[in-house]
C-alpha cells in the first residue's frame, strides 16, 4: 500500500514541478488512486462492523450466558427411604442418636449406600453423602442421599428419577450378598425423592426433637408461637411409642401461610420424609369446626415444618398421644337392623394409612338397601377420580373417591357390600354413611323417589332442578303453566328464558330472544351487528359493546374502571384481579377484603354455616326481640345494612342506642369469638320509599372498631362497573325464618341462589323493580331468602379469588314461592352513595 506514494515522492524530487502536476492529474493513475481508497473504506467498514457485531452480538451473548450462569444454581437433589435388615437385633439403644449402638450401625450402613450407588456411573459422579436418621423395630432404617449437581450439568437432572436410584440401591444389594459381608443383611430398600428442606441430621439442635407418645394427651407447638415463627425454619419432631399402639395428632390452633409452596407442615406414617409414606401436607387455616387431626398405622410418626416466607403467621399448637392399634384397624363387620350409621376408620379424623374394611349390610327380605353418603373426602395428590386406583369405597364393583357434594347409592336386593381401602400414603376425612332399609313397591312415602333411591319433596319433581342427581326427576315431566318446555323434554322456570345462560343444555331457551347469533345485545336489551364490538366507538348507549376490549382506550362507560386519575380500564371487573390496570394502581388499592381465611370442607347436603364461612355476615338485634335483621362488614367501622329495618312506622328502630351489633357470629346462642359492637350512627338513603323499597340501603357506623380475625372481615364492594352477569351463582345469607310464617333460625343459613336477567326480573315482579334492585331466584328448590335475612348480604365469588357483595336483602313476595325471586338493592348502582358517606 506505501510503495505508490514512494515512488511517487522519488519522482516529484527528480522531476520539475510541471511534471509533477502533469502526473497526479494523468486519468489512469487518478483511477487507481479512486480504487484503492475505496478499497481502503470499505476494509475499514468492514473492521469496525466485525467489531461492532462482536460487541453488540458475541459479547452481549457472552454477557448474557454469564448472567443466566450467575442467576442458575447447583441442585441438591435429595431421596429418603427406609431398609429392612436382617440379622441385626433390635436394640432399645438404636432410637438414641448420640448412643455408640446408633453411631456404629448408622456410620456402617451410610457407608453401604455409598457402595450401593457405585453401580451407577451417574450417581456416583456426583454423590455427596448418606444419613442414618433413624431406626425402629423390624429392624427398619431410615435414611436420606444426597447428590449435588453443578450449575455447569444441570441438564442431566431429568436422568435423577426415583427409578433409577432404586435401580442402583438393589443392584448393589443384590451384589453385596455375594461378598463376605455377613454382619448386615438388607431384605428391601425404598427412595422416594425428597424436598431437601426436609432432609435433617440427627443430633444436631436445629429444631430437631424426639417425642414419646403414651395414653396423656401432650402437646407441643411451633417455634415461636404464637407471635409467629421465623423464616427459614427446618424443624422436625419424631413421635414414638410402644409397639401395640398407634398416635394420634390433633391440631389444637394451626394458622400457617397459605401458600403450600412455602410454608407448610408434612405428616408421615415413617421416620423418614419418604412422600410415599406421607400422611398429609397442610398449609393456611383452619376453624375450630375443621381440626386437622390425623392418625398412623403403626407406632412411629414424622412431622417436618417447613418456612421460608417473609410473612409471620402464628404457627401451630399440636397434642399427641397414643391409642390401641386395634383401635386403628377397627372397621367392618355385619350391619343389620331397618338403618344404621357406619364411617370410615376413626372418622372423623384421617383415616389412618394401609386399611382395609369391608362391611356387609343385611336388611329384611324383601326390601332394598339404601346408603346415602353425608360426608365424602378422599383427595389425593395425582388421582384420577374416574378410576381411583389408590384411596377408595367400592360399591357394587363401582369405586368412589374425591370429593362428593352428593351420592346416595341403592342395592339390587336386600344385602349390599362395602369396602373401604386406604394405600400407605395420603389420607383424608374419609366418609360418614347412613343405611336404611325400604319397600321397593313404596320406597319414599309421600315423597317422590328418585332412581339412585334418594327420596325428595314431591313438589321439587319438574322444577327444572336436578334435585336427585342423576335427573330422574326431571324426565318425562308436563310442564306447567310458569314454566318453559325445553327441546329435550326438560320443564325450565319461565325467568330463566333468554338469561343468556343454557339452563336447558340444548341452548332451546335462548334461541327465541330478541337478538339473532349474528348480533350483539347491549346491556340495555337492544340487539345491534355483532361487529359494532370492540370498534373503539360506543354504540350501544350503555357502552356495553366497548366494556371487556383492551384495545378501546378513552372510552368512558357505565361499564369502564374509573381509575383514581381518571383513566377508564375498558375490562369487566378490573378491581382486585391482581392485575395493575390502572396506572396509579388504583384498582388494586382497597382489596384487603372478600377473604374466608378459614380452610372449609364441603358437607353434603348441608345448609347450615360453618364457622367463618361467611366472615363478613353480622346479626343485628333490637332492644329484647334478638335477632331482627342482617348486616354486612364492610370496614372495621362500618356495616352495610337495608333502610326498611330502620325506616319503619316506630321511630324506635332508626335509634343507634336500640341497636346491637354482633360480629363473628355463627350460633345465635354462643358467644365464642363474637365481637359485640353499640351503634354510633344509623345513615338511611335520603330517597329511599317505603312503598316501593326503592334505594333499600343504610349505613351504620360502629362506636368502636372492630377486631378483624378468622372469623370477622369485610366483604369487598364492587365498583360501580361490576357486573354480575344472569346465571351467576351467588350466596345469601342469614338467620332468617328457615319457612315462610316459620320460626327464624339459630345457626346461620346459607342458600345457593342465581342472578336473573333484569328483564325477567321486571316481567315476574310487574314491573316493580328499578335500576337499583336486582333479582335472584333460588337455586337448590324451595330456597331463598325470607323474613329475618333483611338487610344480609348477598355475596358472589370472582375469578380473582375475591367475595363482593352483589346486592343486600330487601323484599320478596313470600319465601322462595314458585317464580317469587327475591330482590335485593343492587349495590354497583348505590356504590358512590357508600363513598359519599363513609369514604371506602
Amino acid at each position: 500500500m506505501y510503495s505508490s506514494p514512494t515512488y511517487e515522492l522519488n519522482g516529484y524530487s527528480n522531476s520539475t514541478e510541471p511534471n509533477v502536476r502533469r502526473k497526479r492529474n494523468d486519468p489512469s493513475k487518478r483511477k487507481t488512486g479512486i480504487v484503492i481508497g475505496v478499497l481502503l473504506a470499505v476494509l475499514i467498514l468492514a473492521a469496525v462492523a466485525a467489531i461492532l457485531i462482536w460487541l453488540f452480538v458475541f459479547k452481549t451473548h457472552e454477557e448474557d450466558e454469564a448472567t443466566m450462569a450467575m442467576q442458575l444454581k447447583p441442585s441438591e437433589q435429595v431421596f429418603s427411604g427406609q431398609m429392612k435388615l436382617l440379622n441385626v437385633p433390635y436394640d432399645q439403644k438404636l432410637e438414641d442418636t448420640d448412643s455408640r449402638e446408633f453411631k456404629e450401625l448408622g456410620r456402617n450402613l451410610e457407608a453401604i449406600l455409598g457402595e450401593y450407588y457405585k453401580t451407577d456411573p451417574l450417581l456416583t459422579k456426583y454423590y455427596n453423602t448418606s444419613v442414618i436418621t433413624a431406626f425402629s423395630e423390624g429392624v427398619l432404617a431410615y435414611y436420606w442421599s444426597q447428590f449435588d449437581i453443578p450449575v455447569s450439568d444441570l441438564e442431566i437432572l431429568p436422568e435423577f428419577s426415583e427409578e433409577r436410584v432404586l435401580d442402583a440401591l438393589e443392584n448393589g444389594n443384590k451384589a453385596s450378598r455375594t461378598m463376605t459381608r455377613s454382619d448386615i443383611r438388607i431384605a428391601e430398600i425404598t427412595a422416594s425423592f425428597t424436598d431437601p428442606r426436609m432432609a435433617r441430621t440427627p443430633g444436631t439442635n436445629e429444631c430437631f426433637h424426639k417425642l414419646e407418645a403414651d395414653e396423656n394427651p401432650r402437646l407441643f407447638k411451633s417455634p415461636g408461637y404464637p407471635d409467629g415463627y421465623p423464616p427459614k425454619s427446618r424443624c422436625q419432631w419424631q413421635i414414638r411409642t410402644s409397639e401395640e399402639n398407634a398416635i394420634t395428632l390433633n391440631f389444637k390452633f394451626f394458622h400457617i401461610e397459605d401458600d403450600c409452596s412455602d410454608d407448610f407442615v408434612s405428616i408421615f406414617d415413617s421416620l423418614s420424609p419418604d412422600d410415599s409414606q406421607a400422611i398429609t401436607e397442610k398449609c393456611g387455616q383452619r376453624p375450630p369446626s375443621n381440626p386437622l387431626m390425623v392418625a398412623s398405622s403403626s407406632n412411629i410418626m414424622l412431622l417436618n415444618f417447613i418456612t421460608d416466607s417473609d410473612v409471620q403467621r402464628p404457627g401451630f399448637e399440636a397434642e399427641y398421644k397414643a391409642i390401641p392399634l386395634t383401635e386403628v384397624k377397627k372397621c367392618g363387620g355385619v350391619l343389620s337392623g331397618a338403618k344404621g350409621v357406619f364411617t370410615s376408620p376413626l372418622h372423623p379424623i384421617f383415616y389412618p394409612p394401609a386399611v382395609d374394611c369391608k362391611w356387609t349390610i343385611k336388611v329384611p327380605t324383601g326390601n332394598k338397601v339404601r346408603v346415602k353418603f353425608t360426608m365424602f373426602r378422599m383427595k389425593e395428590p395425582g388421582v384420577d377420580i374416574r378410576v381411583c386406583h389408590k384411596d377408595y369405597v367400592e360399591l357394587m364393583s363401582t369405586k368412589y373417591c374425591g370429593e362428593l357434594s352428593s351420592l346416595v347409592l341403592t342395592s339390587e336386593n336386600n344385602v349390599l357390600e362395602v369396602t373401604f381401602h386406604s394405600d400407605e400414603s395420603y389420607t383424608d376425612k374419609g366418609f360418614s354413611a347412613e343405611y336404611s332399609a325400604y319397600d321397593p313397591s313404596n320406597p319414599c312415602p309421600n315423597e317422590f323417589a328418585c332412581n339412585s333411591g334418594l327420596c325428595i319433596a314431591k313438589e321439587l319433581k319438574c322444577d327444572g332442578w336436578n334435585d336427585c342427581g342423576d335427573m330422574s326427576d326431571e324426565v318425562k315431566c308436563q310442564c306447567a303453566s310458569d314454566q318453559f318446555a325445553c327441546g329435550n323434554g326438560l320443564c325450565k322456570p319461565k325467568l330463566w328464558v333468554c338469561d343468556r345462560v343454557n339452563d336447558c343444555g340444548d341452548g332451546s331457551d335462548e334461541k327465541q330472544c330478541s337478538c339473532e347469533d349474528t348480533e350483539w345485545r347491549c346491556g340495555n336489551g337492544v340487539c345491534l351487528p355483532r361487529d359494532v364490538t370492540c370498534n373503539n366507538r360506543q354504540d350501544c348507549e350503555d357502552g356495553s359493546d366497548e366494556a371487556s376490549c383492551e384495545t378501546s382506550p378513552g372510552i368512558c362507560s357505565d361499564f369502564s374502571f374509573k381509575c383514581w386519575n381518571k383513566e377508564c380500564v375498558n375490562k369487566v371487573n378490573a378491581e382486585c384481579d391482581r392485575v395493575d390496570d390502572c396506572s396509579d394502581k388504583s384498582d388494586e388499592s382497597s382489596c384487603d377484603c372478600g377473604t374466608r381465611p378459614y380452610k372449609l370442607n364441603r358437607i353434603v347436603g348441608g345448609q347450615n354455616a360453618e364457622v367463618g364461612e361467611w366472615p363478613w355476615q353480622v346479626s343485628l338485634h333490637f332492644l329484647t326481640y334478638g335477632h331482627v335483621c342482617g348486616a354486612s362488614i364492610i370496614s372495621d367501622r362500618w356495616l352495610l345494612s337495608a333502610s326498611h329495618c330502620f325506616v319503619t312506622s316506630d321511630p324506635q328502630n332508626h335509634i343507634s342506642s336500640n341497636w346491637i351489633t354482633y360480629s363473628g357470629m355463627q350460633d345465635q346462642y354462643k358467644q365464642e369469638g363474637v365481637q359485640r359492637r353499640n351503634i354510633k350512627r344509623i345513615i338511611s338513603h335520603e330517597d329511599y320509599n317505603r312503598m316501593t323499597f326503592d334505594y333499600d340501603i343504610a349505613l351504620l357506623e360502629l362506636e368502636e372498631p372492630l377486631e378483624f380475625t378468622n372469623t370477622i372481615q369485610p366483604i369487598c364492594l364492587p365498583a360501580p362497573s361490576h357486573v354480575f352477569p344472569a346465571g351467576m351463582a351467588c350466596w345469601v345469607t342469614g338467620w332468617g325464618a328457615l319457612r315462610e310464617g316459620g320460626q327464624k333460625a339459630q345457626v346461620l343459613q346459607k342458600a345457593s341462589v342465581k342472578i336473573i336477567n333484569d328483564t325477567v326480573c321486571n316481567v315476574v315482579t310487574e314491573g316493580q323493580v328499578t335500576s337499583r334492585m336486582l333479582c335472584s331466584g333460588f337455586l337448590a328448590g324451595g330456597v331463598d331468602a325470607c323474613q329475618g335475612d333483611s338487610g344480609g348480604p348477598l355475596v358472589c365469588f370472582e375469578e380473582s379469588g375475591k367475595w363482593f357483595q352483589a346486592g343486600i336483602v330487601s323484599w320478596g313476595e313470600g319465601c322462595a314461592r314458585r317464580n317469587k325471586p327475591g330482590v335485593y338493592s343492587r349495590v354497583t348502582k348505590l356504590r358512590e352513595w357508600i363513598k359519599s358517606k363513609t369514604n371506602i
